[in-house]
């Protein structure tokens, strides 16, 4: 921690006078050029990756046993994203986007971590097809805006900025993706403004449910929902906060909070007497994050750390629920969870004028992040596998502004008694508007 305020100090010390305006993604798809009302967009990204080490469900029960597995490969469209927003004029727009993961959609076979690798065929809703925003706004003044609907909580760096030319990795930053939704988006109300140097936001949205945490990735799945509908039986507040300060450099805030415990359908307060009322599972996040860019280089860092109050307790309440059919996740959930990271780039094509007037960029980088989605109660059963350093290195070339190539080599550290996870990825990325 102490590198990293070091070069933030640095950073400060060295920029000079323009700001530069990153947009955040929730106000990404509402680009319009000026004297048009309709505006068209998108991002996609393709993964092409190879894996060095076991996939074997025991992998981490058993390492010495998998040790020498062969390794194995993935291809992948993690997102394919389309934008569509419409100005009605005096202040009223409407904005929305399509996310295809994966894909698209229809039914998927899975290996069941939790019931012994079992084979399961279901269909995939929620990480298929997403209505990742779907909001009307009105905007009384540049500091003063309205948003209703479905719309990113911005919540981390990754969550803010989740759009491929945001992050140098073929796939999305690995800390923040596991300890957090992401992207994380929900239904709400949003109040949004900028005023100066300031963007600032504040929402108040559906609250997430304590029985979807789990184990390997903490609070993620607790903003899905496995019905047609989002419960909102309980209510989360988020905030975020850009300080756009002297040129280049932003540094951004951002936390949560909100009861997470009987959030479920049907209703479990009638249970056994309210014998678990007064179990709350408050959810409590705050974040750091920043980003310069300027003088040919690209650094960005974030720090996350998570509170899940009543931890113990919400395991053991999972443990012992119904079964059957029951979308309820019975592994364990840690107190706390944290993710940092910090990544830095630098652009070889600036020392070369004629790639340079042509718009074409080759950022050499290097990224290291560490993250543990299961920080224990003193109760609870210790699984240190969840405590992972991660280390990447690679280059971005970019032809034109919107397209990105990707290289990279990541390897993932864990303790002594597992084996580390080497791997090799290649990407391609687009991000921009048609319209």
């Amino acid at each position: 921690m102490k590198f990293i305020k070091a070069l933030l100090l640095l950073v400060c010390f060295i920029a000079s006078p323009t700001i530069w305006a990153q947009v955040v993604a929730v106000d990404s798809v509402t680009q319009h050029a000026k004297g048009h009302r309709l505006s068209l967009g998108g991002y996609g990204e393709i993964a092409l990756t190879r894996n060095f080490y076991s996939d074997n469900i025991y992998r981490y029960r058993n390492p010495e046993t998998y040790k020498d597995d062969p390794s194995h490969g993935r291809f992948d469209i993690p997102h394919a994203v389309i934008y569509l927003s419409y100005d009605f004029g005096k202040g009223w727009i409407f904005s929305t986007e399509i996310e295809f993961e994966h894909g698209g959609s229809g039914s998927a076979v899975e290996k069941e971590w939790e019931e012994g690798g079992e084979w399961e065929q279901e269909v995939e809703k929620g990480g298929e097809v997403e209505l990742e925003q779907f909001w009307i706004q009105k905007s009384f003044a540049k500091w003063a805006n309205l948003r209703v609907g479905h719309f990113v909580v911005p919540v981390g760096l990754t969550n803010a900025y989740h759009e491929p030319l945001n992050f140098f990795t073929v796939y999305r930053p690995e800390g923040e993706g596991t300890i957090l939704p992401c992207t994380w988006h929900d239904t709400g109300i949003s109040f949004w403004g900028r005023a100066g140097k300031f963007r600032y936001e504040v929402q108040f949205v559906a609250g997430l449910d304590a029985f979807l945490f789990d184990r390997d990735n903490w609070i993620q799945d607790g903003a899905g929902s496995p019905f047609e509908f989002k419960v909102a039986n309980k209510y989360g507040f988020a905030a975020r906060l850009d300080y756009y300060t002297i040129p280049g450099l932003r540094f951004g805030l951002s936390g949560y909070y909100g009861q997470s415990m009987h959030n479920t359908y049907p209703h479990d307060m009638e249970s056994e007497g309210q014998v678990n009322k007064d179990v709350k599972g408050p959810v409590l996040i705050g974040a750091l994050d920043f980003t310069f860019n300027r003088f040919n280089w690209i650094v960005r860092g974030n720090a996350d750390y998570g509170y899940l109050g009543d931890a113990y307790k919400v395991s053991n309440l999972k443990a012992n629920s119904s079964g059957g059919s029951s979308p309820t996740n019975k592994s364990q959930v840690g107190k706390n969870a944290v993710a940092v990271g910090i990544e830095a780039g630098y652009n070889i094509f600036s020392q070369f004028p004629k790639l340079k007037k042509h718009k074409q960029m080759l950022y050499a980088f290097g990224r290291y992040e560490y993250y543990n989605s299961y920080i224990r109660a003193s109760e609870q059963p210790s699984y240190d596998y969840t405590a992972k350093n991660r280390i990447a290195f690679g280059i971005n070339y970019y032809p034109l502004p919107e397209i990105v190539v990707k290289a990279e080599y990541s390897e993932k550290f864990l303790k002594t008694k597992y084996n580390n996870e080497p791997s090799i990825s290649l990407g391609v990325a687009y991000q921009g508007f048609f319209l």
